[in-house]
C-alpha cells in the first residue's frame, strides 16, 4: 500500500492514528476495524505479536480521537465525510429493522392496599433507613459504677460549698445535710 502524504517519513516514527486516517483519506470510504488493522499493520510492518500487542491500544485510540466515526457494526470513517445531521441517518440506516424487536413491559398495577398475601404490596416500613437500628452506631462505650459517679472537669463539692454559701443564714440552720450512706440505709429500711 503506498500513502502519499507520509512517503518522505519513516514508517517506525508513524503512530497507528495517523497511518489510519491517512488510509480513509486515500481510500475515501468506510472499513471495517479489522480490515483497517490489516491495512495499517501492512503499511507499518508491524508482526503478529506486534500488532496483537497494539491493537487494543489502537481500538481505543479510534475512539478517543474526535477525527474518526464508528458507524456501527465495527464500522469507522472520518467524521469530516458526515454532516452533523447525517451522522445520525447513517449509523441507524445500517440497522436492518427486521433484526430490531421492540420489546415492551407490561406494566403491572400495584395496589398499596392489599392484604399481604399478594404479592404486589409495597411495603413502605421497609423502605425507611432510619427505621434500622444499628448497635455499632448509637452504642457508646459507658460504664457506670453505681457506688460513685465521677463528673470529669466538674468539682461537685466546690460547687456544693458555693451553693450553700449563697444561701441566707437563716434558711441555712434549718438545712440538713443526708450523707450517702445515710440515703442508703433509708432505701433498704424502705424495702
Amino acid at each position: 500500500m503506498k500513502l502519499t502524504r507520509l512517503d518522505g517519513i519513516n514508517k517506525n516514527e508513524l503512530s497507528m492514528i495517523e497511518v489510519a486516517h491517512e488510509i480513509f483519506e486515500e481510500t475515501g470510504e468506510v472499513l471495517d476495524f479489522n480490515d483497517l488493522l490489516a491495512k495499517v499493520q501492512d503499511y507499518i510492518g508491524l508482526s503478529e505479536a506486534e500488532l496483537e500487542e497494539k491493537m487494543t491500544r489502537f481500538y481505543t485510540n479510534l475512539n478517543i480521537d474526535g477525527s474518526f466515526i464508528s458507524l456501527g457494526e465495527n464500522r469507522w470513517g472520518l467524521r469530516s465525510w458526515y454532516p452533523i445531521d447525517s451522522i445520525d441517518e447513517e449509523i441507524l440506516s445500517t440497522i436492518d429493522e427486521e433484526e430490531v424487536q421492540v420489546r415492551r413491559k407490561k406494566r403491572k398495577k400495584l395496589n398499596a392496599f392489599a392484604t399481604s398475601e399478594d404479592d404486589d404490596v409495597i411495603d413502605y416500613n421497609d423502605d425507611d433507613p432510619e427505621d434500622t437500628f444499628s448497635s455499632d452506631e448509637d452504642e457508646d462505650d459507658v460504664e457506670v459504677d453505681e457506688e460513685e459517679v465521677e463528673v470529669e472537669g466538674d468539682d461537685l463539692d466546690a460547687d456544693l460549698d458555693e451553693d450553700l454559701d449563697d444561701v441566707p443564714e437563716s434558711i441555712e440552720e434549718d438545712l440538713t445535710i443526708i450523707e450517702d450512706e445515710e440515703l442508703e440505709d433509708e432505701e433498704e429500711e424502705e424495702e
